[in-house]
């Protein structure tokens, strides 16, 4: 049976598709991820999210209620999902930040912005809205910490679904000749100079990671 190391807890379904596929899937959470105390106070005319992190920590303000008006623009399916079941109008997404930065500067670069972070955030959107002059103050909402550990079973693939999940994991463990499946190619980027044997899912999602190892395996 195939030994597959999952870098964060799979959902009870997400599991279950690998397991019945004959995998062995070892789980561990090599991030944590917290809301921060944050004030909603100075919001422009749009909001930006880029995790479900962040719009999950959002939408314990009592005053997120109130935002329903602006619109929003986020990065994941999932994200979009949420937002939309909340009851808030998602005007653009995408599967990467690269591509929202795009979209806003192109088409919407008239307008302000609040963007949703956490502590480690890429400088990808602030960086292009930034350099295209366009307003946006940004508030820190959740806070991702690193929780490395040793892992000692071996294993023949590893899940990776960021680049924090990835410096976590070096801090204890190294890559030999693992098949590592990568969220996206940010993810991705973070193992570059250190394998080769990288395989990024097609979309963005847990799911195409685990349609990839599926896949490869068969």
């Amino acid at each position: 049976m195939i030994q597959i190391l999952s870098t964060r807890t799979l959902l009870k379904d997400q599991k279950e598709a690998l397991v019945n596929a004959n995998f062995n899937v070892v789980e561990v959470d090599f991030i944590k991820t917290q809301s921060n105390p944050f004030k909603l106070n100075e919001i422009n005319e749009n909001l930006i999210f880029t995790s479900q992190n962040a719009v999950q920590s959002f939408l314990l303000d009592p005053k997120a209620e109130a935002l329903k008006s602006k619109n929003v623009f986020c990065v994941g399916l999932k994200t979009k999902i949420m937002l939309s079941e909340s009851g808030y109008n998602v005007v653009a997404y995408t599967g990467y930040a690269e591509d929202l930065a795009e979209i806003i500067t192109l088409i919407y670069a008239s307008e302000s912005y609040t963007f949703f972070s956490g502590n480690l955030r890429r400088e990808t959107l602030p960086k292009a809205l930034k350099e295209a002059k366009i307003k946006f103050n940004e508030i820190q909402v959740y806070e991702t910490t690193l929780t490395p550990q040793k892992i000692k079973t071996p294993v023949e693939a590893i899940l990776f679904f960021s680049p924090s999940g990835i410096e976590s994991y070096l801090k204890e463990n190294k890559i030999k000749n693992e098949t590592c499946f990568c969220i996206g190619t940010t993810t991705s980027s973070a193992l570059e100079g250190i394998t080769k044997n990288v395989i990024v899912a097609t979309q963005p999602t847990i799911e195409d990671v685990i349609e990839e190892v599926i896949a490869e395996y068969r």
